[in-house]
């Protein structure tokens, strides 16, 4: 019994580790922006939200991806608001 139980740990160990770095590639990309500025205004664009949005289409598991979208979008509010991105004035 206890070499059953080893060997169903460590076949989930790895997508553990798989998913909880998936999840935080999407934190970091959802909080790029691309904030375009002259004089007057600013034009953000969420770079990283829509390259987010196409890695996590091709995800297989369909739950995994309701996940991925969810911490895209909480990320990319946070990221909308944050004083970091990539600032172009021209």
């Amino acid at each position: 019994m206890s070499k059953q139980r080893t060997k169903q740990r460590t076949n989930t160990d790895p997508y553990d580790g798989v998913f909880a770095l998936k999840i935080a590639l999407y934190v970091i990309l959802g909080t790029l922006w691309l904030k375009l500025s002259n004089d007057q205004t600013i034009f953000p664009i969420p770079i990283g939200l829509i390259i987010g949005m196409v890695l996590a289409s091709h995800e297989h598991f369909k739950l995994d991806r309701k996940i991925d979208y969810a911490v895209l979008l909480i990320a990319a509010l946070v990221g909308f608001w944050a004083p970091f991105g990539i600032y172009i004035s021209f």
